[in-house]
């Protein structure tokens, strides 16, 4: 899969097929874990049906509506899944609390097995092609649509793992554990993968109330703009950026001497496009705006 589009799609139809295998498999085993599983992979679903409409909108120039483009979608649409995955992920914790409580759930182990078999090697045929068209495909979509499936996976493989345990302590006839096999499994997986959401939410929360790049980003695009003003005499340079989504946004303000009060328009748009270049060579895209004035304020 080499488009934006084509990935989505394969990470939406592969959430339906899970989840749906899942809703069937809970009411053959009564195993409220498959259930998370399922639940959360529908949920997904409904979300990656919107996801990819916002990839195509992204990819969209700007408009008289939304005159900076559609980049804040995709940060919206990824703190909507994180607070999805969060939500169903404090609901099957309290779920399992309350069933530990009231003396475990009985399962069948068998049917259990199958499933989580299953979801575990569709989950993790799923995260490996995310990976592999990340090759082709630069996008934050595709990039928070890996990393659920990687959760994913290791949900399942842990699933597999505990149900495989059921049938060794019914072989053992220890039985007295059995019941509670199903809900400390559910709490187990909440959480130790719940900094996952919330890492995922709090990352596009912070894009969409325009808070600066992690250095990571924003050095190398400083290291940049001053590069492109190499070649001449500045009082101080302010670089100011967010990044909606995929779209870096960056705005310069360079203050300038006095001596540079001629310089011809052609003069500060040949800076303007060195800037541009030498920013486009540390990330991409990019919308770079330069101001130039001798007004320190």
């Amino acid at each position: 899969m080499k488009t934006e589009s084509s990935t989505l799609a394969f990470s939406a139809f592969m959430a339906l097929l899970i989840g749906c295998a899942g809703i069937t498999a809970t009411l053959a085993s009564n195993s409220q874990a498959i259930l998370l599983d399922g639940l959360f992979n529908l949920i997904y679903f409904s979300v990656a049906l919107v996801t990819i409409k916002v990839s195509k909108l992204a990819s969209r120039p700007d408009s008289a509506s939304y005159p900076f483009g559609y980049s804040y979608f995709e940060s919206l649409v990824n703190l909507c899944k994180g607070l999805l995955i969060l939500g169903v992920s404090i609901f099957a914790l309290v779920d399992a609390v309350a069933a530990l409580l009231t003396g475990g759930r009985e399962i069948s182990a068998g049917l259990a097995v199958i499933y989580a078999l299953f979801a575990t090697a569709a989950c993790s045929l799923t995260a490996w092609m995310m990976h592999r068209s990340q090759r082709h495909v630069s996008s934050p979509l595709v990039a928070a649509d890996k990393l659920n499936w990687l959760v994913n996976s290791i949900i399942s493989a842990a699933v597999l793992a505990a149900f495989c345990l059921v049938m060794l302590f019914e072989r053992l006839d220890w039985r007295g554990i059995v019941p509670y096999v199903d809900s400390v499994l559910v709490m187990a997986v909440v959480l130790l993968c719940l900094g996952v959401p919330v890492r995922m939410a709090s990352q596009a929360l912070r894009e969409l109330l325009n808070k600066t790049p992690d250095e990571a980003i924003a050095e190398p695009v400083r290291q940049a703009v001053a590069r492109g003003l190499a070649d001449i005499d500045t009082q101080e340079v302010r670089v100011r950026m967010v990044r909606p989504g995929r779209l870096l946004y960056i705005i310069v303000h360079v203050v300038l001497p006095k001596a540079f009060h001629d310089a011809t328009l052609a003069h500060q748009d040949t800076l303007r496009q060195q800037i541009d270049e030498e920013v486009r060579r540390v990330y991409s895209p990019v919308v770079c705006d330069v101001v130039f004035t001798e007004d320190n304020r």
